[in-house]
């Protein structure tokens, strides 16, 4: 009787702990589809400035990003070298700025669409075609910006972000459950 009572006692505990952890997992995801939704809007904020704004931000960011490195290397360099590098390496930067605000935006959809039964491979797609769709969007929302333009070739960034944003969270996912599996099995 006392060892019935004690495997239903362990069992209701298990069974609590499943719907705590079933809890946490929907209010976890509900939160990055809402963080998902703040993000394309900050977005569209970004997208809505015009050539002069947007250029100004990048310029200012690019100048701190050399100037910060001057610093903490203890290079010796004017700064109208550290202008200079700025300068050539602007375009870049803001390409990886793109690929990167795309990348945690495909991240939140992808962790958003986990509440639904779908293959990984699914989820993904999904998340990733959700991300270019917004790509796309982004850019003819840029043809309406005074001094913007939208092309295609950021689409293509943009999504590239979003794939490898998806790729290197799963490959992240997959390694801390490897990880917390072997430290269970010793």
């Amino acid at each position: 009787m006392k060892k019935e009572r004690k495997e239903r006692e362990e069992l209701r505990q298990q069974e609590r702990g499943l719907r705590r952890e079933q809890r946490r997992m929907f209010w976890l995801r509900n939160l990055a589809g809402v963080l998902a939704i703040v993000w394309m809007c900050i977005i569209f904020a970004f997208s809505a400035q015009t050539k002069e704004e947007s250029g100004a931000v990048s310029e200012s960011f690019t100048y701190q990003m050399v100037s910060s490195t001057r610093f903490f290397f203890h290079l010796d360099m004017s700064d109208e070298r550290v202008r200079e590098i700025a300068n050539t390496i602007e375009g870049l930067v803001r390409k990886a700025a793109h690929m990167t605000e795309y990348g945690f935006l495909a991240v939140l959809l992808f962790i958003w669409l986990g509440q639904w039964e779908m293959s990984l491979i699914r989820r993904g797609t999904t998340a990733f075609g959700a991300a270019t769709v917004y790509a796309a969007t982004d850019e003819i929302h840029q043809l309406f910006v005074a001094g913007r333009s939208g092309r295609f070739s950021d689409v293509c960034i943009d999504s590239a972000g979003a794939f490898l944003g998806i790729i290197v969270f799963v490959l992240i996912v997959k390694m801390v459950t490897a990880i917390r599996f072997r430290r269970e099995k010793r």
